[in-house]
């Protein structure tokens, strides 16, 4: 791993190779298993039986995994609670909805993949193939919103996984939630990489009559190989800019993000980025220096020595610079933008641009005066979307 001492037991890595589609080829052990103060005795391999089967028979697809194909699954999340606390003091925002946890966009650099080990599986191809939907967040929204405590502060959807991500397609559980939300016209803020937020705008006009609404779209490269080979089921970067310019037509608030931004390997699109959203309607951008928490140091190195063998040692050379000599560095304030140099350089590139491009205003706040309180509904209905689900789980395996 370019010299990198892990600070975990074991990677596991996919028989012979890579999976077709995804950007993790490797399911580092989970860093809470064997912990029994956590209560967590058992380890849940990422591979399944399905991988393991093909590659024992030595079949012509299970041999080379590079032409293996891992279905994603989906499996229901028993939550309470839909609403969370987000206490962050370097984020913008006070509360968020994640209505799926892990995510099939795959992008290789996720900070959040660490999370799915807090649900016994790997933050690797788990990650990415194992989705754990929450079918009730409508009703929990409801219900939620309808507390005499609420106040109908900003909710930001995607502050961890992607509320669009592909398997929002068929569970329709994000445009259930944005139905409870136009509904009782709750500010809400939205971030993405997928072209399907374009389903809502229905949802999102309702909402921006009343100043109720924003949304980011990530626009982390124009490269098409670099962003296939790193975010493999996001839409392309050419979906991203006519998503953002389809939402300015639409009259919704719009600003990019450039999340993240890696030393080495994206740092030289800043000026194209940034010149190519402003043309698509962004009235504002911001950036994040790439975040390599636990095991996602080895999962990303291991895709850049696989993918970019020629550059991989002054990549994670430039990362050590701005992270001052290690991979990653937790503290708020720094974690999200770095320090050192090469950071200040990046920053001020960035800043120069936007200002150039007119991206580095300040979008108004959202208005929260015509939220509306709901009635609670009974939380026997069925979810918006999800009822044709149900016997998918039902048929499901229990864990």
């Amino acid at each position: 791993m370019l010299g990198m001492a892990p600070d975990f037991e074991y990677p596991d890595a996919l028989p012979d190779g890579e999976a077709r589609g995804r950007a993790a080829a490797l399911n580092p052990g989970n860093r809470f298993v064997g912990d029994p103060k956590r209560g967590i005795v058992r380890r849940l391999h990422v591979l399944g039986e399905h991988l393991d089967q093909l590659h024992r028979e030595g079949r012509e697809e299970g041999a080379g995994c590079g032409g293996c194909q891992v279905e994603t699954e989906v499996r229901p999340d028993a939550t309470r609670r839909i609403i969370n606390r987000v206490d962050s003091p370097d984020v913008s925002f006070n509360w968020s909805i994640n209505p799926y946890r892990g995510c099939e966009h795959g992008c290789i650099y996720c900070y959040a993949r660490p999370d799915h080990e807090r649900l016994g599986y790997s933050s690797g191809l788990d990650f990415e193939t194992k989705i754990v939907a929450k079918i009730d967040a409508p009703q929990l929204l409801r219900r939620e919103l309808a507390h005499p405590k609420w106040k109908g502060e900003t909710i930001v959807f995607s502050g961890v996984t992607d509320c669009y991500q592909p398997v929002e397609r068929e569970y329709l559980i994000t445009r259930g939630c944005l139905e409870v939300i136009a509904d009782c016209r709750q500010p809400v803020g939205i971030i993405t990489k997928n072209r399907l937020v374009l389903r809502d705008l229905d949802l999102l006009q309702k909402l921006a009559a009343h100043q109720a609404v924003r949304v980011g779209v990530s626009v982390t490269t124009l490269d098409n190989r670099l962003a296939a080979k790193m975010e493999p089921r996001a839409s392309s970067p050419a979906e991203r800019l006519e998503t953002l310019a389809a939402l300015r037509g639409a009259g919704i608030q719009t600003f990019a993000m450039m999340a993240p931004i890696i030393p080495g390997l994206n740092d030289r699109e800043i000026p194209a980025v940034l010149k190519a959203v402003a043309e698509a309607g962004a009235a504002t951008a911001g950036y994040i220096m790439l975040r390599l928490p636990h095991q996602i140091k080895t999962l990303f190195l291991d895709w850049l020595a696989r993918h970019y063998p020629d550059r991989a040692a002054h990549v994670e050379s430039l990362l050590r610079e701005v992270r001052g000599g290690e991979l990653y560095d937790p503290a708020f304030g720094v974690r999200q933008r770095g320090q050192g140099p090469i950071a200040a350089q990046i920053n001020t590139l960035f800043m120069a641009f936007s200002g150039r491009y007119g991206l580095d205003g300040t979008l108004p706040p959202l208005s929260g005066k015509s939220f509306r309180r709901p009635v609670a509904k009974d939380n026997s209905d069925p979810p918006v979307g999800a009822m044709k689900q149900f016997a998918l789980f039902e048929a499901a395996p229990e864990e």
